[in-house]
């Protein structure tokens, strides 16, 4: 009788748990792989954020490596602490997320032995320096693999030296059936005191100033001179580790002045960190991201779009990679508060696009960027770079299985 195999013991490393889309595809992951296949395991820098209730019930182990300085004494130590505790749990695949992680992580996990090492970086990288571009690129040799999760983020490492071999292209993917739920009609708008017959237009991002949200409300500005009983929502929140300390970034405040220099008083809502998305998209015309840089793939513009939500974009990042100009959403200049204001008003003017658009939208998610896919795809990543691993190679993306990048 043939001994079952043992599950892949696989720990995923990410700054900490709060409510941006690295980390809630990380969730996404870490519930969606085949727990008869993989053992997940979660580590972060701090036990803190709006997923971190959710890991604790569900009793996954989560390792806390509390760094202010990576190299600093006590960032040492803790690296080789992480080196110990893998080595310990038997680790057989590490992947960690983004700069400060993949700086910690990768040579720790080297050292540990783990079998399989993989980087993650889920931004074009604009917000580095150089000399941090070169380190971080120093250590990803370090890894099996770079995972990324847009074809945008690949140009931008392959023309920063990166071997384009080594770098694998996995999109974002979105459970659909959050979408698919009736939600409680109105109960948004009461909650957040907006007039019931009012067309919403919503930005759903960190609060952060790549995401470009001033230019969303210049153009709320211009939009509700010609749509009188329109609504803005800025959908989300702008904490950052500093320091080993949970903070607020200045940025909502200075949004906050803005609209009220804009004379948006009354008509721009701030609502905050919210858990209800597909209710909150279900009172919404237009979905808008206005970000100006450092962009990925987008997890607010794949719901909205899940949602059937007509969505309007910059041309940044990943975003031309979801959306379809003119057939499942609208793409605009970054930094361009008029072209947004027009195309945001062409949607609110046309109620057959804005319906033609949604339509579209809904379909491509499903085609192209389900989570069933992207946990599939990722799966088939880890098993092809520990194939590799045994057959004694080094893992190559023309190797890997069909659909693993």
């Amino acid at each position: 009788m043939t001994k079952p195999q043992d599950p892949v013991r696989l720990l995923q490393f990410v700054t900490l748990f709060a409510s941006g889309g690295t980390e809630r595809q990380v969730m996404n992951l870490a519930y969606g792989l085949d727990r008869a296949r993989f053992d997940v395991h979660l580590a972060c820098f701090k036990r803190w954020g709006d997923f971190l209730e959710r890991i604790v019930a569900s009793g996954r182990p989560l390792a806390e490596y509390a760094v202010d300085r990576i190299y600093s004494p006590h960032g040492l130590w803790q690296a080789a602490r992480f080196a110990r505790d893998l080595r310990r749990e038997r680790i057989d695949v590490v992947h960690t997320y983004g700069f400060k992680v993949n700086v910690f992580g990768i040579p720790a996990a080297r050292l540990s032995g783990a079998r399989v090492v993989v980087a993650g970086i889920r931004d074009t990288c604009d917000q580095l320096t150089a000399a941090q571009r070169r380190l971080q690129r120093l250590v990803c040799r370090m890894a099996d693999v770079v995972a990324v999760n847009a074809e945008a983020i690949k140009s931008c490492l392959v023309a920063d030296g990166y071997d384009p071999a080594s770098v694998a292209v996995i999109h974002n993917g979105i459970e659909l059936s959050r979408f698919d739920r009736p939600p409680q009609p109105g109960r948004v708008r009461r909650e957040l005191g907006l007039p019931a017959e009012a067309p919403l237009v919503a930005v759903l991002a960190r609060l952060h100033p790549v995401k470009g949200i001033e230019y969303f409300l210049e153009a709320a500005a211009a939009v509700a001179s010609g749509f009188p009983s329109a609504r803005f929502l800025v959908v989300g929140q702008g904490c950052i580790l500093r320091d080993g300390v949970i903070v607020e970034t200045p940025y909502k405040r200075q949004l906050e002045a803005a609209a009220e220099r804009l004379g948006l008083a009354g008509r721009v809502v701030f609502t905050g960190f919210r858990l209800d998305i597909p209710d909150l998209l279900a009172e919404v015309a237009v979905s808008v991201l206005p970000c100006i840089g450092n962009e990925g793939l987008s997890n607010s513009v794949l719901e909205s779009m899940a949602a059937g939500v007509p969505v309007v974009a910059t041309t940044v990042g990943g975003n031309p990679e979801a959306v379809e100009d003119g057939v499942s959403g609208l793409l605009v200049p970054p930094r361009d508060a008029e072209a947004l204001a027009r195309a945001i008003g062409a949607v609110l003017a046309d109620p057959a696009l804005a319906a033609r658009l949604g339509h579209a939208a809904r379909e491509r998610v499903a085609r192209h960027f389900s989570e069933a896919e992207m946990v599939r795809q990722t799966e088939r990543l880890y098993v092809s770079l520990l194939a590799a691993r045994r057959a004694g190679v080094r893992w190559r993306r023309a190797a890997a299985p069909a659909g693993a990048a």
